[in-house]
Order: structure tokens, then sequence, then C-alpha cells
């Protein structure tokens, strides 16, 4: 049965269900398939999710110019050429055309060519093994459901907030016009991402953070030089602030934000970016015993804990493993290989954690990329949890700046690499890169990190000279000493 033909009313029969049509849960149904299994993706918005349509390719057309620029103005030639402001009508009318302009009949033609159904509707547990979708169609399942629904924006409790209907990461990447005045409040991924980008396109832009930095998840040395580019951008970034209130007084009209001060910022748009939620509130988790709105407990195949039989999957950011497109999609290949093998009464290798069935990387291996300016690239761990998992480290720190590719690169290129080494076993626990160009340095580091690479043996990995991958060598000069 065709992706686009599901549309019998009686109630039918699949190996596997998947709800959420996102990344993950294509590959969920695709890994499925391509085991010999019959799946369907129930989906209630666009087949190719939030990644897709609102996230992670959106956000990344509007900061390509940005990098490009910032990177050209560097380089002795080109300087002049690249002094101008950006085209913001041809930067966001890029940004429409790398989403599909908000439609997924290409996504619904690979559903098809992969052998996978589609259901479009809200998908709801009805008990074990059963799913009911809007209009009254019942799926059942013989062997999984795997709930895929990912992850949502958390708007917090502040006093007018949701009366001034303030943009999410939604909002931010999709926006069909540059606000004059952009405040945004959270430090982390989303915040600094969309900052750089809508300063960049000629938004005044005023960053609120309440702790003492930005992206507290990644070395301290990261946060401080993304601060000082944006700042030198021509940003404002106060940190150490709460907001108390905000009022809009008309729909369209400007938004004033109260800070714990008393101070008020006027700005004409507002956008949260202080956390998420997972999509489980509204999947008929409670038909199972499970809480609606919760993160799901997931064993290492991505088994949902506490649910007799068995059967029940969450995947991606459900599961609260790792909130990212890349780790969703590996977990989802973990899954798709889990239920497949239970499905043929094949053990599963639970006791190998890099085996076929165990989703290791995402606790022991997750690469993120920034991709602000500079970008910031880490995976594994930094110093701090290093140390308090209790590792005997040593962290090594090199300049990025004083390798020939970087200076070759740009001039005044700035950034800082960083490894961390376990002492016991000489392996690398974690990496982090920032300065311009780092983003496809990070997979050599993912390499190492999740390889348990011997210190000794990256020795023979050599960089090619002249490129900023030869910081690795410096890395490893510094630690041997």
């Amino acid at each position: 049965m065709a992706a686009t033909e599901a549309t019998n009313a009686a109630d039918e029969a699949y190996d596997v269900i998947v709800l959420g049509a996102g990344p993950t849960g294509e590959n969920v149904a695709d890994r499925a398939h391509a085991a010999g299994l019959s799946a369907v993706i129930v989906e209630s918005e666009l087949v190719g999710g939030e990644c897709s349509y609102w996230a992670c390719v959106p956000s990344k057309a509007l900061l390509r110019p940005v990098t490009v620029r910032s990177e050209a103005r560097r380089v002795p030639g080109f300087k002049d050429a690249a002094d101008g402001p950006l085209d913001a009508p041809a930067v966001l009318g890029h940004r429409d055309a790398v989403v599909s302009y908000w439609k997924d009949d290409g996504q619904v033609r690979w559903l098809d060519s992969a052998g996978v159904d589609l259901v479009r509707g809200q998908g709801r547990l009805a008990g074990p093994r059963r799913v009911v979708v809007d209009g009254g169609r019942v799926l059942t399942a013989r062997h999984a459901v795997a709930v895929c629904t990912g992850s949502r924006a958390v708007l917090p409790p502040i006093p007018g907030l949701a009366e001034a209907r303030p943009w999410t990461s939604r909002d931010a990447t999709s926006a069909k016009t540059v606000p004059g005045r952009l405040v945004v409040v959270g430090g982390g991924v989303v915040g600094v991402e969309m900052a750089t980008a809508w300063r960049a396109l000629g938004a005044s832009v005023t960053l609120l953070v309440r702790g003492d930095g930005l992206l507290p998840r990644m070395e301290p040395f990261a946060g401080h030089l993304v601060a000082e580019s944006l700042a030198e951008a021509g940003a404002f970034l106060r940190t150490g602030v709460e907001v108390r209130e905000v009022r809009r007084e008309a729909p369209g009209g400007p938004v004033t934000v109260v800070l714990d001060s008393g101070e008020e910022i006027v700005a004409d748009e507002l956008l949260i970016a202080t956390g998420r939620a997972p999509r489980t509130e509204d999947i008929g988790l409670e038909t199972v015993g499970l809480r609606p709105g919760s993160w799901l407990d997931v064993d290492d195949s991505c088994r949902v804990q506490g649910v007799t039989g068995g059967w029940l999957y969450g995947v991606g950011d459900v599961n609260h493993r790792a909130l990212l497109t890349h780790q969703g999609k590996y977990q989802a290949r973990i899954a798709g290989a889990a239920i497949s093998a239970r499905a043929r009464g094949v053990p599963i290798l639970e006791s190998d954690p890099w085996g076929a069935h165990a989703a290791t990387a995402d606790i022991r291996a997750v690469p993120q990329v920034v991709f602000s300016d500079p970008e910031a690239a880490a995976v594994g761990l930094s110093a701090a949890e290093a140390e308090r998992a209790g590792y005997r480290v040593r962290v090594v720190d090199q300049d990025l700046a004083a390798v020939s590719g970087a200076y070759l690169y740009a001039d005044g290129y700035r950034g800082r690499a960083r490894i961390i080494v376990d002492l016991d076993r000489e392996v690398l626990l974690g990496a982090t890169f920032v300065g311009h160009g780092v983003a496809e340095l990070l997979h050599s580091a993912t390499v190492a990190v999740a390889g348990e690479v011997p210190v000794e043996r990256l020795w023979h990995a050599v960089p090619s000279y002249p490129t900023i991958s030869e910081v690795w060598l410096r890395l490893l000069e510094a630690y041997r000493g």
C-alpha cells in the first residue's frame, strides 16, 4: 500500500506503528521495513517533522549567510566586497525554498518509495498495541508501537507572557519579516543561534540570560567567545537577569519586557528560548499506565520501561536522552534493529554497550554544533562533567589561531580547542572546538570518543597541512609533553 493510499476505514494490522513522521519516526519505520516488517506512520502535521520545517533546516538556512559574510570580511582581497548588509528578503526566500514552502510532498514521496504507509491525523494509544487516529480509524501493532512525537517549546510561567503571544523557536525560524527590535530570552542553542541570525539580518537584538553566560552545557570558553562575537556584531547581552512580567497592549503592537530589577525593555518581538517539553500530552499514555505529558523512561534499546509486554518504544526527543535530530536518527537505527530482532526471536545484545541494540552514543559521545559566529562544537563530556563522573582526567587546551590553517582561513582568526583525556585508559572522554569552520572538525573527535581510540594511536592519525585540523597534532603534543 502506498503512503498516499492508506485511507481504509476498517481496522488494520501492521508489524510496527510509528507515531510521528519526523526524522526519528521516518528512520524507525524505514529500518523496520528494511528488516521485512510492515510499517505505518501516523502524523498530525507535516511529514518531515520539526527539524525539516521549524528547526535545524530553516535555522541553518538563516545562519549560513551570516557565517559566510563574517568569514569573507576576514579574507584579504574580499573584505570590501563583503562589507554591505545582507539581502534579508533573499535570505528569507532561500529559507522558504529549503523548507519546501512548508509543504511535505517530497517527504511523502520518500515514504512511498521506502514502502512505509502514512495515515494523516492525531494518533492516540488505546491500550496495548492499539492506536486510534482522528476519525475513528484503528490500527493494531503485531510487534511494536514507537512514539516519535518529539518535543515542543515551553513558555515559563511569567505573568502576561502567554497573552503577549511571544515567538517560540518555530516563529523565530519561520518569520516573514525582520523585526526592528527583538528581545531573546535564553542563552542556550536556540537563543544564541536566533540572536546571531536576526542581528545579522538587521534587527536590534537584546539577549537576556538568567545565568552568568551563554551555552551553559558547553565548556565556559565556548560561551565567552560567542558572547564576544555577538557584542561585536551589535547585540546587547544581559546576564544574571530574570523576566518578571511581559505586557503587550495590542496584537502586533510593541511588547514590554519587565526585568526583576524593574527595568523595562520595549521590543517589536519577544523570543522565548528557555526549554522544551515532550509532545506526549495527547497520545493516550494513560491507557497503558503512563502519565500524559511525561518524558518516556527507556532502556538502551529505547523500549519504554513499566509497560507490560515490552511492545512500546520511545525514540528521539520524547525519551530526553539527547534532544538532537542526529541523535534521534541514531536511536531510530538502534530501536529499529531491536524491534526487528525481537520480532524474529533473535536475542538482544543488551550486554554490549556498543552493539547493534544499545543506544550508547547518546550517553557517552553526543556531538553538537552551535551554528553561531564563531561556531561552537563539542562531543562527549566537558571537563566539569568528567570530574563529576569520577574520572581522573587531564585537560589539554590549545589556541586554534596558532595553527597555520587558521590564520590562512581568516585574518584575526580567534578560536580554542580542548580535549579531555581519561588518564587511566588514555582515551578521549570529550572535545570542544570554537572558531570559524570547526563544525566540520567535530566528526574526527566524535570518532575518537565513540571509538575509544587510544591517545598513542591518535598520534599516528596525521592531520593534513595546512588545515585547521592540525590542532589535533598540537593537542597531542601538549598532552605528551
